[in-house]
């Protein structure tokens, strides 16, 4: 995560943290007893201690998994090989491990059999591009 995005992100979580706590003991010390409740402060100690723990481990959590690239989805598929199954004039299919995709070839025509690589996804349309070991990423769908 981007060091602006986790810094923004970590002061809305202590805000949260702060503003939570203080509806707690609001709740707890103004109108819980207007109703005849009453919480030993021990009590309500433990209950903010406990939110607060809570509350961190999951910002900790959350703050993780933000700024982390797609693991799935067709946007994965970026960078990996497929083979054509149909020529690409310049639209066809494109086998990428054990699934058929619809495929516009961005590089002219493309036989079938030949190796591609995706460079990009418009709707659940492939972008691909003919591999050759000057572009290739390393990356193999099968």
């Amino acid at each position: 995560m981007p060091v602006d995005k986790k810094r923004a992100y970590t002061l809305y979580s202590w805000g949260r943290l702060l503003f939570d706590e203080v509806i707690l003991a609001a709740v707890s010390l103004w109108l819980l007893p207007r109703f005849g409740i009453n919480i030993p402060v021990w009590l309500l100690i433990v209950l903010m201690v406990s939110w607060a723990v809570y509350s961190c481990v999951i910002s900790s959590l959350v703050a993780k998994v933000i700024g982390r690239a797609p693991s799935v989805g067709s946007e994965t598929l970026i960078g990996f090989k497929g083979t054509t199954t149909t020529p690409l004039l310049p639209d066809g299919h494109v086998r990428v491990g054990m699934e058929l995709w619809q495929a516009r070839s961005i590089a002219g025509d493309i036989e079938t059999g030949a190796e591609v690589i995706i460079v990009n996804i418009n709707r659940l349309t492939l972008l691909v591009r003919p591999s050759t070991d000057t572009f290739d990423k390393g990356r193999d769908s099968s």
